[in-house]
């Protein structure tokens, strides 16, 4: 018998991933129960109380800091599943020059320090204002705008992954027969290929979507008078008396994340069945 087969591994095995489990699940859980405790975030529980929730609904620096990140976090993504699209057409259908140093430079983003990025974007931003301080007399400044730049870099090598691998199941001859049949370039991507690339853009979607939601470090240097809510919230965590309210409107984002995720996940299989059927009787996938 082998080591890795024994009733031992297999033990070993179960007992790791109960405690992953464990540690992955029991501060959610914690998260949730502290939300509606009376008193602080501590053992023990002083009683049941949503004023936490309430204090949320009522304190506009957080509503706005939310609503800055979920418009940052929409618009990054769109943009990134957009290019991430373009970029895998080139880097799967398409031959030209440079097409090694291309994919290098798409890619890069997964190993450079988040740190390092951000203040490489404030250098670079702060140059561009002030080169049009000099020429125009206006500049830009910080801000959405300048937090959207960046996480769009660093989410497009993820979107990039995650829709190549289904570009290049995909067979030319779809594309082809489509041609023949007298579509257009378009009329061919939006009625074949973009029905089969659905359930990798929305995986995309989604995962673009969290790491801008939660990113810190560049949102951090390019927010400006705008913070997102990962700055608010680590500004906020100086204050004690705030800790309650923060864990309050962690366990709604938990709970609307659930949700959206899942909601995001039913479509995509939807999408899949489909027009994975619909191609797989025709005889065409």
């Amino acid at each position: 018998m082998e080591i890795a087969t024994s009733v031992g591994a297999l033990r070993s095995l179960r007992m790791v991933f109960g405690l992953l489990v464990l540690f992955l699940y029991v501060p959610i859980v914690l998260l949730a129960i502290f939300s509606f405790n009376a008193g602080d975030v501590s053992f023990p529980l002083e009683g049941f109380t949503t004023e936490w929730y309430s204090r949320v609904f009522a304190n506009p620096a957080l509503l706005s800091a939310l609503k800055r990140s979920a418009v940052v976090a929409l618009v990054s993504s769109l943009l990134a599943v957009a290019l991430g699209v373009l970029a895998s057409f080139a880097l799967i259908r398409r031959r030209f020059a440079g097409k090694a140093v291309a994919s290098a430079l798409f890619f890069s983003p997964l190993v450079v320090p988040y740190v390092v990025f951000g203040i490489s974007l404030l250098v670079l931003f702060t140059f561009v204002d002030r080169l049009l301080a000099e020429t125009t007399g206006f500049y830009i400044g910080l801000g959405l705008h300048s937090i959207v730049i960046g996480h769009v870099v660093v989410s497009l090598p993820y979107t990039i992954l995650t829709i190549m691998p289904l570009l290049e199941r995909l067979s030319v001859s779809l594309e082809e027969a489509s041609h023949d049949l007298g579509a257009s370039t378009w009329e061919t991507f939006r009625r074949v290929t973009l029905p089969l690339l659905f359930p990798a853009l929305i995986s995309s979607f989604l995962i673009a979507f969290t790491l801008s939601f939660d990113e810190f470090a560049i949102a951090s240097f390019l927010a400006g008078a705008q913070p997102t809510w990962p700055v608010f919230l680590f500004a906020q965590l100086r204050v004690p008396s705030q800790l309650p309210v923060l864990v309050a409107v962690s366990s709604m984002i938990l709970v609307a994340s659930l949700i959206f995720v899942l909601g995001a996940e039913i479509v995509r299989r939807s999408m899949e069945r489909r027009y994975g059927r619909e191609f797989a009787a025709r005889g065409m996938v």
